[in-house]
Parts: structure tokens; sequence; C-alpha cells
């Protein structure tokens, strides 16, 4: 019963982009603030980006900032997260998560106590 299933991870070279999306089921996104974390080996997860449910405000890691849009698409039930320019230092596993709430906040923490979590998808960047 996967509730949020990440996709449009890949290989890509240095400087190419991808579009990850996570999409849910069994909820509506349109109420839930989601976020976007990546994990790479021997790291720990960091968050990356997030879109609030109300108005759609954004955040964004510093090291991807410029370089990364969030954006959601309640008709698909559908967050994606646009990352162009990529570096090999953007390779890790990118998990979603959802929470019931209206705004973001800064912390963007990976120990929230997040309603739903996804299983992830993979980024490698690499020539």
């Amino acid at each position: 019963q996967l509730q949020l299933v990440e996709s449009g991870g890949g290989l890509v070279q240095p400087g190419g982009s991808l579009r990850l999306s996570c999409a849910a089921s069994r909820f509506t996104l349109s109420s839930y603030v989601i976020l976007w974390f990546r994990q790479a080996p021997g790291k720990e997860r960091e968050g990356v980006s997030c879109i609030s449910s109300l108005h759609s405000s954004t955040n964004y890691a510093d090291s991807v900032k410029g370089r990364f849009t969030i954006s959601r698409d309640n008709a698909k039930n559908t967050v994606y997260l646009q990352m162009n320019n990529l570096k090999p230092e953007d390779s890790a596993r990118y998990y979603c998560a959802a929470l019931r709430a209206s705004f973001c906040t800064n912390s963007m923490s990976p120990n929230g106590k997040y309603d739903y979590w996804g299983q992830g998808t993979q980024v490698t960047v690499s020539s």
C-alpha cells in the first residue's frame, strides 16, 4: 500500500537535467506540505526542497537554489522536482514526504513527524 511513489530518477551527465515526480495514492496531496529529501551513501538525509499546501510557497536548500524547482499539480495529485545543471554531488537517493500542514518550515528536517514517505528514486550524476 504505497502512499507516495517517486519516479524519474536515473543516470545523467553533469550539467544535465531530470524531473522527479512524487505521486500520491489514497490521499489528496493538495492538503499536504510536500518535501524532497536526499541521502547519499554514508551521509545523513538532508532536506532539498519544500512546497506548501497554501499558496504553493517554496523553500530550497542553499546547495540547490537556482538549479532545482519544486512544483505541484493538484489535478494530477503529483509534486515535481525539476533538477537542472546537475552536479556529481547531487547524486543520492531522493525521497518525498508529506505532512498535513499549511506551510513549510525553514528547517526541512528529515527527522520531522511526516505522515507519509515514499520509497525513493536514485539519481546518479556522472560522466
